[in-house]
């Protein structure tokens, strides 16, 4: 796992473990929320609010890793 708290080649190992196993779970909590119920049910929502929201978290990760990968 990348963000794994003690071997994650894209964890922050400056931060402390509590928060390395914060973003851990912040990444496995995004994907199974985003890819486990779209495998499951129909694909899509009709709500904006939801797919703004989604798109703002994609974006707050895909930050994090750009950052990792700066590290």
């Amino acid at each position: 796992m990348a963000f794994n708290p003690k071997t994650g080649n894209l964890t922050d190992y400056s931060l402390p473990e509590a928060e390395r196993e914060g973003y851990a779970h912040l990444f496995a909590g995004a994907i199974s929320s985003f890819k486990n119920p779209h495998s499951h049910r129909v694909p899509g929502t009709n709500d904006i609010r939801v797919a703004q929201d989604q798109v703002l978290l994609a974006s707050h990760l895909l930050r994090i890793v750009d950052a990792a990968k700066d590290r």
